[in-house]
């Protein structure tokens, strides 16, 4: 069992203003325990890995500030080996040791039996950076949460930037059908085009592993008209993969995406890569117009070695802040009293966003993000905007559509 106790002096005056005057716990002797059940080897801990050392660092700062109820905050790992059976197991072995919180895989389908575990427990859960809907009350149960914005946000904020600010009229949709997440970026996009007024020429699917997409290809350039866009609800390696062959078959029309698509590492399929829109949370790229995210992002790369590669890196930090905030203000970590709380918060400020929970949805159906562009192979913030209304819960569930 590893356990992290060393305070750190890393941001101890922000947090040590939210955090003062720690109270004594009602209900637990010893240390408060997080439990990290996410992926630390497989394909998924690239998305895991990441927030887990961004609450690692909000961990380090609240313990610099006094902790948490006069209490020290320490770590306990199992890894989900991004396998399904594993996450359930890595979940019942942080909930053994004694997690009071459990941090689950950022991935809705690979955290869920984790989240279940501490469900089970009566412990709270917070996925890393689920995003897609079931990740909270619906597929887990009232204990669990997500620290991260709701795909159909993301497909929303792509469709109403494109209509109202870039004057795109016209889209194709392109799913690829593998994950939930991904059909929830098709749901929020189609949902907001089409209550613009937008005109969905059609849409097709294919998978993330597909390693041709040339008959989806075919029918976009056999359309009468093109679209103005192509809305493309996928993530890497796939989606780089589905984005190289789209320009090589000459198809310049720009291309919306989900927050999935972060980072500029993929950004080598296409020479002088242009016209990619992606919704973020922070922009990694030095020039986020909050000055505060470069500072984190500096944070980052003092503790990691490395600056960060992805916007799922911030997730992980706003989870651990939410959930401290409500313990203090529970005056408690006993599990039902924490949540109560954090289903009060209604626009709660973090560094990467205000945050909303009710006692029926446990993630957040409206946000402002970062448009990050792509252009001649560089990539920066394009825009900031904020979605104009909650996606309906229907809109979240995809009850209106047959993908």
């Amino acid at each position: 069992m590893k356990r992290l106790i060393a305070a750190s002096a890393v941001g101890a005056l922000a947090v040590a203003a939210a955090f003062a005057n720690p109270a004594e716990a009602l209900d637990k002797d010893g240390n408060i325990v997080v439990g990290y059940a996410g992926s630390s080897s497989g394909w998924m801990q690239n998305y895991s890995v990441p927030p887990t050392k961004a609450g690692e660092i909000m961990i380090e700062e609240l313990n610099a500030a006094g902790g948490l109820l006069g209490k020290k905050i320490v770590t306990v790992y199992a890894d989900g080996k991004t396998d399904r059976v594993e996450s359930a197991k890595a979940g019942q072995t942080v909930v053994d040791e004694g997690a009071d919180l459990v941090m689950v895989d950022c991935d809705y389908d690979f955290g869920a039996p984790a989240a279940l575990a501490a469900q089970n427990a009566g412990k709270i859960s917070i996925f890393l950076c689920a995003e897609s809907a079931l990740a909270g009350i619906e597929g887990v149960g009232p204990f669990s949460f997500s620290g991260s914005v709701l795909a159909a946000v993301q497909g929303a904020i792509i469709a109403e930037w494109g209509f109202k600010k870039k004057g795109w009229k016209t889209a194709y949709i392109l799913l690829d059908d593998v994950l939930e997440y991904n059909k929830g970026i098709c749901y929020g996009f189609d949902w907001m085009w089409r209550k613009l007024g937008g005109e969905i020429l059609g849409h097709d699917v294919f998978k993330n592993e597909d390693p041709s997409i040339a008959p989806q290809i075919t029918r976009i350039k056999g359309l009468e008209k093109q679209p103005d866009m192509i809305e493309m609800c996928t993530y890497i390696p796939g989606g780089a993969s589905a984005i190289k062959q789209i320009r090589a078959a000459g198809i310049d029309t720009p291309i919306g995406e989900g927050s999935s698509m972060t980072g500029s590492h993929w950004h080598n399929c296409c020479p002088n890569l242009s016209g990619v829109y992606i919704p973020e949370q922070g922009s990694i790229h030095g020039d986020d117009p909050n000055p505060k995210v470069e500072e984190f992002n500096k944070k980052f790369e003092a503790k990691t070695g490395a600056r960060p590669e992805s916007q799922y890196v911030y997730p992980g930090y706003v989870g651990i802040y939410v959930w401290a905030l409500a313990v203090k203000r529970a005056n408690s970590i006993d599990a039902a009293a924490v949540v109560a709380e954090m289903e009060k918060m209604r626009e709660e400020p973090t560094l990467f966003g205000p945050r909303t929970f009710t006692n029926t949805l446990h993630h957040q159906n409206q946000a402002e993000m970062r448009i990050i562009g792509v252009e001649n192979g560089k990539a920066g913030v394009a825009d900031v905007w904020k979605l104009s209304e909650p996606v309906p819960t229907e809109v979240l569930f995809g009850q209106e559509y047959k993908y």
